[in-house]
């Protein structure tokens, strides 16, 4: 019996006291603590690279958003200055063709040649007096560019008629009412002479066209205060 009772006690006392260092099978020992500790590391690990990657993100987005803000705000303000340089283009445009229109109606009785007015004077004067009366007249003594313009000139003139060009102010240098230099000339054989040397003619500082002559050679040189028509013109 007592032997009994002392296996019993044995028994008792090894289930009460297990020994520490067998392995926990329940998951509570120093083991299962520590996979516990590592799991809860790596899953606070991942935790923190996605918040880091989720802030990244937002950051991104919140970046990419500001820009593409920026650019659409930077299109918009270069819309509209294009839409009001065109209004203003096509407001200049409507107001030039305006004036075109205006301008190329030429006033009655003048005639129009390409894109000036021409008006022959009904009575005669000095080269001064003829320049006088065009200025007066809003225009101003012919000036002559082209052989086309000198043909239509002669078609108009029924006599010797001056033109807006003389050497006045240097003798010798042939300029037009502007003051550009002459170019090209369509004067007469040994013209201009400045009156062939003779004395009792005075200065031909003035020249006029002379009717019945080649077009291309039909210029005179003559005293500015002889007597002569004239041909007006202003730009249309």
């Amino acid at each position: 019996m007592a032997s009994s009772t002392a296996m019993e006690e044995l028994h008792v006392h090894e289930y009460d006291e297990p020994d520490d260092s067998s392995p926990s099978t329940n998951g509570t020992g120093p083991r299962s603590s520590k996979l516990k500790s590592r799991s809860d590391g790596a899953v606070f690990l991942s935790l923190g690279l996605l918040s880091v990657f989720l802030l990244a993100r937002l950051i991104s987005f919140f970046v990419y958003y500001r820009a593409s803000e920026d650019k659409l705000s930077s299109v918009s303000e270069e819309r509209d200055l294009l839409n009001a340089s065109l209004t203003h283009l096509i407001e200049e445009m409507d107001r030039r063709q305006r004036w075109c229109n205006q301008k190329k109606m030429c006033p009655e009785g003048w005639r129009r040649f390409s894109s000036s007015c021409y008006l022959l004077s009904n009575k005669t004067g000095s080269w001064e007096e003829s320049r006088k009366d065009c200025r007066d007249k809003g225009a101003d003594l012919v000036i002559i560019d082209s052989l086309e313009e000198q043909k239509l000139l002669l078609n108009i003139i029924t006599d010797h008629t001056w033109i807006g060009l003389s050497d006045r102010d240097d003798e010798g240098t042939w300029r037009w009412i502007d003051g550009t230099p002459l170019t090209e000339a369509y004067w007469g054989l040994d013209e201009p002479n400045n009156g062939g040397g003779d004395p009792r003619l005075g200065e031909e500082d003035c020249s006029e066209i002379v009717v019945g002559r080649n077009a291309e050679r039909n210029w005179n040189d003559l005293p500015c205060h002889n007597s002569r028509h004239w041909i007006c013109e202003h730009l249309a």
